[in-house]
C-alpha cells in the first residue's frame, strides 16, 4: 500500500488483482448483472486510484476498495433506474420448482442442485441484504467492517445478515430444501 500511494504503478496493479474478485462479486450481487457489474469494477478501481491519497490507513484496505464498489453500484443503480427485488415477492411454487430434500450426504449433482436454488434465493433478497450476506459469508468480513463498506451502523449489518439468514432458510425449505441438522 505504502508504494501505491506512492504513486507505483505496479503496487496498484497488484492491489486490484487482489481485490478484483471480492469487488466483482459484491457488485454482481448488487446490481443482478454480470455485465453491468464488470463496468462497474473498472470504474471502482479508476475511482480508487484517484482518491489513494485519501484512504485512512487504519481501516482494512479491502473495506475501503468495497465501499466505493457499494456506492459505485448504488449510483448505478440510482442513474439507470434498476429496481430491487423486494422480500415480499420471494419465490412462488409456480415460479420456482421445489428441489427434492437434500440427503444427508450429498452427491455432486446433489449439491450442484443446492447452490442453484441459493443462488436463486439469495436473488430475492433485497440488495442490502444481499450485500450483507455476500460480505459476511463470501468475503468473511465482520459486522463491523459490514458497516464500514455499506455506511450502516454495526448493528445494522448484523440484522440485515440475520433477516437475510432467515429468509433464505424460509425460501428454501419452501423449495423442499431442509437443514441438514
Amino acid at each position: 500500500m505504502a508504494e501505491a500511494l506512492g504513486g507505483s504503478q505496479a503496487a496498484f496493479e497488484q492491489i486490484v488483482r487482489r481485490h478484483q474478485r471480492p469487488v466483482l462479486s459484491l457488485l454482481v450481487r448488487l446490481t443482478g448483472d454480470r455485465a453491468l457489474a464488470e463496468d462497474l469494477a473498472q470504474e471502482t478501481f479508476i475511482k480508487a486510484v484517484r482518491s489513494l491519497s485519501a484512504f485512512d490507513v487504519s481501516r482494512r484496505l479491502s473495506a475501503w476498495i468495497l465501499r466505493i464498489a457499494h456506492n459505485t453500484g448504488i449510483d448505478a443503480m440510482r442513474r439507470r433506474r434498476i429496481r430491487a427485488v423486494s422480500i415480499d415477492t420471494a419465490a412462488r411454487p409456480w415460479e420456482y420448482p421445489p428441489e427434492p430434500a437434500a440427503p444427508s450426504a450429498p452427491d455432486p449433482v446433489e449439491r450442484a442442485a443446492l447452490n442453484q436454488a441459493l443462488e436463486t434465493a439469495l436473488a430475492t433478497l433485497r440488495p442490502d441484504q444481499r450485500e450483507a450476506v455476500a460480505l459476511r459469508y463470501e468475503e468473511g468480513l465482520s459486522f463491523k467492517e459490514i458497516g464500514q463498506v455499506l455506511g450502516i451502523p454495526e448493528v445494522t449489518a448484523r440484522s440485515h445478515v440475520h433477516r437475510a439468514r432467515k429468509e433464505l432458510a424460509r425460501i428454501l425449505a419452501t423449495a423442499g430444501w431442509k437443514p441438514t441438522r
